[in-house]
């Protein structure tokens, strides 16, 4: 922890069912180097105890504390105020965007969450098959057991970043393609390009690469997109080489 203290100005996104959204200002002496999960919490602590916000692991792990803060999307609980303000600055907080507000900093994520089941996206794979999905060379690892965990956190920050989802309500979004491209890069399943391949699919896309530039965990969503179209394509060009056997062979 530094030795001096700031004084900024925590200005938090409220809204409760019914309600219109509002910002509400909180100044308070910080050290530069918490954490802005530590500032929201003392909101709650110490100002108002119906402040709604979720937080878990406290070190990057769950997701669960992904907010927009001063206009990009974060996980509060690594994100140090120092590096996202300063010294009698503003600190601004909001929930995440294109997703439903619930409550003040928390959004329903259960349409999210259905289509990542829906992808057959699993955290955990068999290191053989969980290294295929890690085709570029800086994001590959060599680890001595049978299992990891794909690195995908599940905080729904890719799809608040996205212009394209800002546009769409029924675009599947960054994380639901990138978890079709590891989920068929491990099984081979083939239904699942043909779940991708739609408008609102890996074709919403318009390649901006934010999803990516926010990602906290390098899954690199964009990147995921852009291969998971080569595999359509491929996809399609050997379907029409089916028929086209099929059309000789009657």
């Amino acid at each position: 922890m530094s030795q001096s203290k700031w004084n900024i100005t925590l200005v938090v996104y409220r809204q409760k069912t019914g309600g219109h959204g509002f910002f509400q200002p909180f100044p308070m002496e910080v050290d530069p180097d918490e954490y802005v999960l530590d500032a929201i919490e003392r909101v709650w602590a110490f100002h108002d105890r119906s402040l709604t916000f979720r937080h878990a692991c406290h070190h990057s792990t769950c997701g669960a504390c992904g907010m927009v803060v001063n206009g990009v999307e974060k996980l509060t609980c690594i994100t140090t105020i120092r590096s996202v303000t300063h010294d009698g600055g503003i600190l601004k907080v909001q929930p995440l965007r294109n997703f439903p507000v619930v409550s003040d900093l928390v959004v329903d994520m259960s349409n999210f969450y259905t289509r990542l089941e829906q992808a057959h996206f699993g955290q955990v794979a068999a290191l053989k098959n969980a290294d295929l999905a890690y085709e570029k060379p800086k994001y590959r690892e060599q680890e001595a057991n049978n299992e990891r965990l794909v690195d995908c956190l599940e905080c729904g920050m890719c799809i608040s970043a996205c212009p394209a989802a800002l546009t769409s309500t029924s675009y599947v979004g960054p994380a639901i393609l990138a978890a079709i491209q590891q989920t068929y890069v491990q099984t081979g399943d083939p239904d699942l390009l043909d779940c991708a391949d739609s408008q609102d699919g890996a074709w919403r896309c318009h390649s901006a690469f934010e999803c990516t530039a926010v990602c906290p965990s390098n899954v690199d969503p964009g990147w995921r997109i852009m291969d998971l179209r080569k595999r359509i394509v491929g996809n399609r060009v050997a379907k029409l080489f089916e028929k086209n056997k099929e059309k000789v062979a009657k």
